[in-house]
Parts: C-alpha cells; structure tokens; sequence
C-alpha cells in the first residue's frame, strides 16, 4: 500500500465499530510492533452510515476507543484529528461516488453490514472508479447460505481479486487457534499423538453469560449454530486437524485450512450425545439469574419471534474423514446464559491399551485443553506414588498462554492494512462452511430435532453435559 491509507467504514454507527474495530486499531497502537506503527502512519478512518453524524462526534468515538484500548499519544492523536464522518448510503452509486471525494491513497473499504446489503454495495463499486489498490474487509456472515455465499464471492471478485478480499473472522487470531497452530507441529510428544490413534474425542466449545443484550435484530435470524458453530468454531476445527503445511504462509496455511473442511462432514457413525442417535441437538433458555442478572426467556425478549424456535444453545458432532482423523467425533457447542461457561478446545485420549496387574484405580482419560478465556493451557495425565504408591491418580498442570498487547480484531486488521490474507477466509472456505452445517439445518427446519429448555444460568438441559 500507499504511505496513504483511507479505511472506509461502512456501517459505521453499529456495535461492531465501536466495541471491537476500533479498539483493535487502538490496540496495534498501544501493544504493537514497529511494522504495525508503520502501518498506521497516514491512516485515514472515514466513518459513513445512513444516520445524521458529524465529524466531531465520530472523532470523539475514536478517541474513546482508543483510550479504552490505552492508545495515545502522536499517532493516536493525528488518527483521531484526521477522522471523518461522512452520512450516505453505500447502495446509492452518487453517494458512494461522494464518500470516495474524501479518499486519500489506497482505500480499504470495510463492510460492517449484512451480507445483503454487501452484495448491492458491491454491484454499485463495479460501476465506479476505485483506487488502483482497493482492498475489501467484510464481517460474517459470509452469505445466508451456501448458495448465498458463492453468489456474495462472485460479485466481491467482480471488484478486486480475492488475495484482496479479507472475510474476517477473528477467532482465527485467538491466542488458543494460534497456539494450537504452533504446538501441534512443533511438540514431539503431540505431533506424534495427535489423530484417531490417540485421540478418543475433541470438543470445541464456546459457552458465555451473556443473553441477547438487545441483538434480537441479528440473532433471533440467525440463533447459535449460525452465529458461532458455522463460522467461528468450524474455522477452529479446522486449525485442529489440518495437515502441516509447507509453510505457514497465506497460501499453504489456507490450502491445508480448506482442505481439513472438505472432508469434514455430520458425525455418521451413531450415537454421540446421551439420549439421542441424532448428531446435533438445541435449545433455548428460559428465565432464569445469571451471575446476579435477572435475564427473562428468550421467548420473551424484546424483538424476539418466538414461533421462530431459534435457538441460544447448539450442539453438533462432526467427523473430519481423513486418514489422520476418521472415526473420532469432534463435537461444536456454543450457547448464551450459560452459567458456568466453557471457552476451549478439548482432548480427550484414549485409554492406554493394558495396565499391569497390582494397579488399583482406573485413573481418568489424559486430556488437553486449549483455553480462549482466558489464554491457557492444561494437560492432565494419569499419575501415582501418593499414600498409595500403586494408586492411580490424576495429575493436572495449567499455563498460561503468551499474551499479546493487540486483540484479535488488531490482528485482523494488520493483516488487512498489511496486505496479508493468511488470517481471512477464503472464499471456497467460506461456502463450504454452509456445506458442513446445511443437513443440520435442514433437520432442524424438518422438525426432527427438537428444541429443549434450558433454564438460563445453568450449564444447558438436563443430561447435555454428561456423555
């Protein structure tokens, strides 16, 4: 890029902005490298929405950001002073041709808005002249569906090439994904264990507190497995069972990514959850305190369609039909109010194949777990040597996992700025998502899988957490 860079912002007025965007800016700012410093230099953010916003109340969104992020001082402040806001409607071709009046060198055009709206702003950036170095960032979801996925990669490609489309999904710059990444292919010990001949089961989940917190408008559409389990944690899966590649760079990294997704299918060999042969299952809370938060039922939250049926809790069982890891099931599981959140990437092993005789105690399964909240990581293996020398006993170590100064998103956005796509979705990965997840849906939609209760501060449905 251009020692000049403007960050269009569209959308700009939204939650998103405000709450992560910007703060991962603030955040390359405050706990960045020199090269991310470099990056920043001449950055030009342009907000634009539909709503009434003037220039001063945009910077001052900005500063908070930043200061919530504890960035400051030159560059923070000259990001800041060069902010602007400019009201439009990015589906208009004038009002688009009027935001690109205030466009500075290259441009980034970042696309906080559904994917819709993406597609006609993108039928109206085919017919206008954009800088030579245009670069396209959008948020999930990419597309409603597969079919909506692969048309939204079509018109997206009509502007720029895909090396220059970033589909941003930031839990691939999670510290867990990145240190899954690097202990998986330079730990002996893992490397070696780490398939269908050691591993029994893998659970990916991502459990929170929080309720809808006022998002009826995005997830009563959309509900758990859609919000989190087809983008977010498939992207983890596949971090956890790709082949290594022949270099960690966007190209092989993203290979062996799409790779591990294609052979990745609905759990087909029988029962994995308690109860049930069906390889998902759902739910949704009813009311019910959660960390000393009344919360009512989703049912009854504002903006909610409860003849909907969507769901705030979601399990699936997936297989990755590969030669490394047929035959083991990895379970996805996310949900909303949930007491007692689990946010980790978890091994089981199998047992070891005899014991000598004079033992006492089964022990328990040896197990890894690869925390995202916070950073860290756990290993507990069958021990002894206690009051009972013969005794088997479990053993649990922890660590924390290395710390960044920059968020996830910050780690988005220097690949952005950066021109580095290895942390983005590629296009053919992004349809394939939609792929996995479909017969789930339409299970779902046929009635075949019914949508439990769970009462919200508690850890889901009786049963669910038992194996």
């Amino acid at each position: 890029m251009t020692a000049t860079t403007t960050m269009l912002i569209l959308g700009a007025s939204g939650d998103l902005t405000r709450r992560l965007l910007l703060p991962g800016i603030g955040s390359l700012i405050a706990g960045g490298e020199d090269s991310d410093l470099e990056l920043l230099q001449g950055l030009k953010l342009i907000g634009s929405g539909r709503s009434e916003h003037s220039d001063d109340e945009w910077r001052q969104e900005v500063r908070d950001a930043f200061g919530d992020a504890d960035a400051s001082g030159d560059l923070a402040d000259a990001l800041v002073g060069d902010a602007e806001y400019v009201v439009g409607d990015p589906t208009s071709k004038d009002d688009f041709a009027r935001l690109l009046e205030h466009v500075e060198g290259d441009l980034v055009v970042y696309f906080a808005l559904p994917p819709s709206v993406v597609v006609k702003v993108a039928a109206v950036l085919q017919a206008i002249d954009l800088p030579e170095h245009t670069v396209l960032a959008l948020e999930k979801p990419f597309g409603d569906d597969a079919e909506g996925a692969a048309h939204l990669n079509d018109e997206l490609a009509k502007v720029v090439p895909e090396d220059r489309i970033h589909r941003v999904d930031h839990f691939l710059a999670h510290r867990a994904a990145l240190a899954m990444l690097a202990m998986r292919f330079n730990n002996r010990l893992l490397e070696r264990s780490w398939s269908a001949e050691d591993v029994e089961r893998v659970e990916i989940v991502y459990d929170e507190q929080l309720g809808l917190e006022g998002r009826a408008g995005y997830y009563d559409g959309a509900g758990a497995l859609k919000d989190m389990l087809q983008s977010h944690l498939l992207q983890v899966l596949a971090v956890s069972t790709a082949e290594e590649p022949l270099a960690f760079d966007a190209e092989h990294l993203r290979d062996a990514l799409a790779t591990a997704l294609q052979a990745t299918r609905v759990w087909p060999h029988g029962p994995v959850f308690p109860g049930t042969d069906r390889p998902s299952r759902r739910a949704r809370y009813t009311a019910g305190e959660v960390d000393g938060k009344r919360l009512p039922s989703y049912a009854d939250e504002d903006g909610v369609d409860p003849d909907r049926g969507t769901e705030t809790l979601a399990e699936i069982a997936l297989e990755v039909a590969t030669p490394r890891w047929a035959g083991v099931p990895f379970v996805l599981r996310s949900g909303k109010a949930i007491g007692s959140p689990r946010n980790e990437i978890a091994a089981e092993f199998r047992p070891v194949r005899t014991r000598p005789e004079g033992q006492r105690g089964s022990g328990q399964p040896e197990r890894l777990v690869l925390g995202f909240k916070p950073p860290r990581v756990e290993m507990r293996f069958t021990s002894g040597g206690g009051d009972m020398p013969f005794e088997l006993e479990p053993v649990e170590v922890t660590g924390a996992l290395p710390r960044s100064g920059v968020t996830e998103y910050g780690e988005v956005l220097r690949g952005i700025l950066g021109d580095d796509p290895t942390l983005s979705i590629r296009g053919d990965v992004a349809v394939r998502c939609w792929e996995i997840v479909q017969p789930v849906l339409d299970a779902w939609a046929s009635g075949d899988v019914p949508l439990e209760e769970y009462q919200a501060g508690s850890d889901g449905p009786a049963g669910w957490s038992a194996r």
